[in-house]
């Protein structure tokens, strides 16, 4: 959905290698705010020897780890191989591929395959994917090394794109988006093996997976308008995507909206409106291994 989730999990009903180019586009464009993350990261994980992108993706965020942290192994973990396939090629064509691994499996089990214990292990809207979340947390802390980080980035705010009254169709159009996708979020994980309801206090829920909760910090990409083109087919890409996967949530004067702001022969479309801009916050909850 909208979130662009990193980790893959068949039962959401999403082709994660249709959406490889999607998650690639969004991860570079969301590099500078990765790239803020790993920062205060840097302070609160000085010198990690083995550092695990857990729900990894196509590897654009694995591979700013390893330029982040320099002397650190990265390991990519995902369930879809062709996605670690494309992991590897990017390390490889950045020169990182010397310190740079995979594992393929599913969460949190393919965890059991890493070669040692991390001293940092980095979650990105991967745990929402998991239908026993306290459980899988359980299982990331039992990874990390002693005094190992697990760093949570799970949460922050929807992107914003357009301003409230976009002179079509009724004004609040990415609000009621957003309601209706948090109504699909929720069937999302209901649907997942094992799904357990759980309240997201996540501080709460590290301290329950036997870590002690650090830090929680929330991180801002604010592209204003106007934007480059790269962020506009970025924003292109998530509306679309958005329309299909939303189709028979949104009521009819939306889903018109909607295909007027994504038909590239109108001049109120995103492909050309002087309104257009990206403001998203992601936030991070960092926990440490004590025992």
């Amino acid at each position: 959905m909208a979130h662009h989730h990193h980790d893959h999990d068949d039962h959401t009903d999403i082709d994660w290698a249709v959406m490889a180019p999607l998650l690639e586009a969004q991860a570079e464009l969301f590099t500078p705010l990765y790239e803020r993350a790993m920062a205060w990261l840097a302070q609160e994980v000085p010198g990690p020897g083995l550092i695990v992108d857990s729900g990894s993706g196509p590897g654009v965020v694995s591979c700013l780890f390893a330029e982040a942290f320099p002397s650190a192994r990265i390991v990519a973990v995902d369930g879809s191989e062709p996605l670690l396939e494309r992991a590897r090629a990017r390390a490889e064509r950045l020169g990182l591929d010397d310190r740079f691994g995979t594992v393929a499996g599913e969460l949190p089990e393919a965890l059991d395959d890493l070669p040692y214990p991390a001293d940092l292990l980095w979650a990105s809207n991967s745990l929402h994917h998991l239908g026993d979340q306290r459980a899988a947390l359980a299982a990331f802390a039992a990874r990390l090394a002693p005094a190992g980080t697990l760093a949570l980035l799970e949460g922050g705010l929807p992107a914003r794109f357009l301003p409230r009254d976009i002179g079509i169709g009724r004004p609040g159009l990415q609000a009621r988006i957003d309601a209706v996708e948090a109504e699909w979020f929720a069937r999302m994980r209901a649907s997942l093996p094992g799904a357990v309801t759980e309240t997201e206090d996540w501080p709460a829920l590290l301290s329950a997976a036997g870590l002690k909760h650090t830090g929680t910090r929330s991180f801002l990409l604010d592209l204003p308008a106007p934007v480059s083109d790269r962020a506009r087919a970025y924003v292109v890409a998530s509306l679309s995507q958005l329309r299909e996967a939303l189709e028979e949530d949104l009521d009819r004067e939306d889903r018109a909206a909607l295909d007027r702001l994504l038909d590239p022969r109108d001049e109120a479309s995103v492909h050309h409106r002087s309104d257009v801009f990206v403001l998203k916050a992601h936030t991070v909850y960092t926990a440490v291994r004590t025992s």
